[in-house]
């Protein structure tokens, strides 16, 4: 199974980052966790992404707040899929979430909700999925148990209003 990187601009992220781990870490899927800055280590950064498919990444996973420039320094050099988690800082994240949805044409990269690192990590699952039909079976056993807790919600809810 390919592996999804988990790259933090800053320690600073680590909380949101920890999210995606578990999740990550939930489905079976091999991950690591690192920290590299777009304007601070940049060259490690372009060096991540351009040998990330070589050592076995499917996808890449940025975590950036403020001016959140790593999910585009991540994209411009690999073409594997690179999800965008907006760090919530100055401007309670719209300022990264702008950044990271505002990319210049050819050079994508999906964009989840400010701190949505949890999506981020069911995204980068859904895309290793397509080719893996044990994931995909996870995926699926997973909206299940989300259907059912719901429906668990919905009966007790009702109950508790019923005559």
């Amino acid at each position: 199974m390919k592996k999804v990187a988990v790259i933090m601009g800053s320690d600073s992220d680590l909380a949101v980052a920890e999210k995606a781990a578990a999740q990550l870490k939930e489905l079976g899927i091999p991950f690591t966790v690192r920290v590299m800055s777009a304007h601070r280590t940049p060259d490690e950064a372009c060096a991540f992404a351009k040998d990330a498919e070589k050592e076995g990444f499917g996808v890449l996973i940025s975590i950036a707040g403020m001016a959140a420039h790593l999910g585009g320094v991540l994209a411009a050099n690999t073409t594997l899929p690179v999800i965008g988690v907006p760090g919530k800082s100055s401007f309670e994240g719209l300022d990264a979430l702008l950044a990271t949805v505002q990319m210049p044409s050819g050079i994508p990269v999906a964009t989840v909700a400010v701190g949505g690192a949890k999506n981020a990590a069911i995204l980068a699952a859904e895309m290793l999925a397509l080719s893996d039909e044990t994931l995909a079976k996870k995926l699926r056993d997973m909206r299940a148990k989300m259907a059912e807790e719901v429906r668990e919600k919905d009966a007790r809810i009702c109950a508790q209003f019923a005559d």
